[in-house]
C-alpha cells in the first residue's frame, strides 16, 4: 500500500462544531426541519419492529440502566442504550431518507446517536436540527471518499459511524482536538457493510445501522476516556476537495425521501405499477405477466418469499407483487402479519425483471425502471420510465413530507395524534428536545389506534 499524504487543517472539525442555525440558508433550516420529522417516522415506525425489540433486550441486558425517553417505547435508557436501541430502530422499515451518490441512508446512520446525546445533554430542539445538518455533510463526504478508497459498496453503517461520533461530540462540547479522534476512530472502526451481500441474502443485517450507531457513540466516549487517535479520510490529500464545500453546499439538500416500506431500488416499479393500473383500469386479476425493466443492481435484489419483514424490505419481488395486489406499500403491508397474504405470493410467480441498458447506464445518478404488463387476453401496457418519488431534484417540500407522516402512521396514530405530534416537530424549535420525546410518547398513547399494538 502507498504511503497516504494527508494534511490536518481541522477545516471538518471546525465546521461540526462552530456551525450555527441562524447562519444557515432558509432553505436549509427548512429542509432540517422536514427531516428531523421523516427521521421521527422512521423511529416511531420502527418502534413496532422486531429489530428494535432485539436492540431493547440487548440494552437491558449488558447496559446500566438510565432514565432517558426514547420514541415509542415505555422503558428508559442511559445515553448508551438510548444509542444503542434506538439504532436498532432506525432502519428497522426501510423508510428512511437516502443519498443516491452514497447509495445508503445516511439520515437513519446517526440519528440514534445523535438523539441520544441530546436528550442526554437536554439540549433544545433547534440545536438537535442544526447538529443533524452537520451529520448529513460529515456522513455523505466520508461515505463518498470511503467507497472510491476502498472500490467497494460499503454502505449505511460504514458512514454512519462517523457522522454519529461527529453529532455527539458537537453536542458533548468536544474541542477540535478531541472531534479529530473521534472522527478518527469512527473512521477506522467503522463496519465496512457489504450491502449487496444483504440486498441478496436480506436479513437484520440489512445497512449496518445498529453496528454504526454503536461504534459511532462508542468513538465519542472513548475520546472522552482519553484514547487517542490520528487521521480520518477527509484528511487525506486526494479527498481535501470535499471540505472546500463545506458550509456552501449542505448535503440535506441532495437527498431522497422514500414513500414506500422497502428498498429504495423497488420503488420505480412500484410507482409505475400503481399508476399505470389506475389509469388504465386493469386489477391484479387481469394480469398474467410483469416484466420489470430496470437496472443491474435492483435486479439483484432478493426475490424470495419473506418469513419476516426484513425479508421483504430487501426483496424486490414481494413489493412490487403486493403494489399491484394492494395499491400500496406500507406498514399494514410489510408486518410480519401480512406477509402470507395469497394474493400477494401468486403475484410474485408472475414477475420477472432484467437488467435495460439504458438504465443500468444511468445508474447510480438515475434509479430509473419501467414495467411491461401482459394481461389474461392479451393486451400490452408498457409504462414510461419512472424515476422513483421523492428524489432531491423533485423539490420536495414539507406538504410532502407531512403527507407522508400522515400516511405512514395512519395504522399507528388516530389523526389527533398526528396532528399534536406534527405540531411539536414543526412549529416551536426552542422546546427542549426531552419535550419532544414526551410529547410524542403522549400522543402515541393517547391517539393510539390500537391496529398494530401487539406488534409492540
Amino acid at each position: 500500500m502507498a504511503q497516504i499524504k494527508y494534511t490536518t487543517t481541522y477545516k471538518l472539525e471546525d465546521y461540526v462544531l462552530n456551525t450555527k442555525w441562524e447562519d444557515l440558508p432558509a432553505e436549509v433550516k427548512s429542509r432540517a426541519v422536514d427531516c428531523g420529522i421523516d427521521l421521527m417516522i422512521a423511529l416511531i415506525l420502527g418502534s413496532k419492529g422486531e429489530q428494535f425489540q432485539c436492540g431493547k433486550r440487548l440494552v437491558k441486558e449488558w447496559v446500566k440502566d438510565g432514565n432517558l425517553e426514547i420514541p415509542g417505547s415505555k422503558d428508559r435508557f442511559s445515553f448508551m442504550g438510548a444509542a444503542f436501541a434506538m439504532g436498532h430502530a432506525s432502519n428497522s422499515f426501510d423508510i428512511d431518507d437516502g443519498h443516491n451518490m452514497i447509495k445508503g441512508h445516511p439520515g437513519t446512520s446517526f440519528v440514534a446517536g445523535i438523539l441520544a446525546a441530546g436528550l442526554e445533554k437536554d439540549i433544545t430542539y433547534r440545536e438537535y436540527l442544526t447538529t443533524l445538518v452537520v451529520a448529513y455533510d460529515v456522513a455523505v463526504r466520508i461515505g463518498l471518499c470511503t467507497q472510491d478508497f476502498y472500490n467497494f459498496l460499503h454502505s449505511t453503517g460504514t458512514y454512519g459511524a462517523v457522522g454519529t461520533a461527529a453529532g455527539i461530540g458537537r453536542i458533548f462540547g468536544f474541542t477540535k482536538e478531541q472531534m479529530n479522534t473521534a472522527i478518527s476512530m469512527a473512521e477506522f472502526h467503522a463496519p465496512l457493510t457489504p450491502v449487496m451481500r444483504s440486498v441478496q441474502y436480506p436479513s437484520m443485517n440489512k445497512d449496518g445501522v445498529p453496528f454504526g450507531a454503536m461504534i459511532g457513540t462508542l468513538a465519542a466516549l472513548d475520546t472522552m476516556a482519553g484514547e487517542s487517535a490520528k487521521l480520518h479520510m477527509l484528511e487525506f490529500d486526494d479527498y481535501s476537495y470535499l471540505l472546500d464545500t463545506l458550509g456552501k453546499t449542505y448535503e440535506i439538500m441532495n437527498l431522497y425521501f422514500k414513500p414506500y416500506t422497502c428498498c429504495r431500488w423497488g420503488h420505480q416499479p412500484i410507482q409505475a405499477s400503481i399508476e399505470m393500473m389506475t389509469e388504465k383500469g386493469f386489477t391484479a386479476d387481469d394480469i398474467k405477466k410483469v416484466t420489470v425493466h430496470t437496472f443491474d443492481s435492483a435486479t439483484q435484489l432478493s426475490k424470495i418469499v419473506p418469513h419476516e419483514t426484513d425479508e421483504a424490505q430487501y426483496n424486490i419481488a414481494f413489493p412490487v407483487a403486493t403494489a399491484i395486489v394492494c395499491g400500496e406499500v406500507g406498514f399494514r403491508q410489510m408486518n410480519n402479519k401480512a406477509l402470507d397474504n395469497p394474493a400477494v405470493l401468486e403475484m410474485m410467480k408472475k414477475l420477472e425483471f432484467v437488467m435495460d441498458p439504458e438504465m443500468e447506464a444511468q445508474f447510480p445518478e438515475k434509479r430509473l425502471a419501467w414495467v411491461e404488463f401482459e394481461l389474461n387476453d392479451g393486451t400490452i401496457y408498457k409504462t414510461k420510465v419512472y424515476s422513483a418519488n421523492g428524489e432531491a431534484t423533485d423539490g420536495i417540500d414539507h406538504k410532502w413530507i407531512v403527507d407522508k407522516f400522515n400516511r405512514i402512521l395512519d395504522p399507528i396514530m388516530n389523526e389527533r395524534g398526528r396532528k399534536a405530534v406534527l405540531q411539536v416537530l414543526t412549529n416551536d424549535l426552542d422546546i427542549k428536545l426531552r419535550t419532544v420525546v414526551a410529547d410524542i410518547n403522549a400522543a402515541l398513547v393517547q391517539y393510539n389506534t390500537g391496529e398494530f399494538e401487539a406488534l409492540n
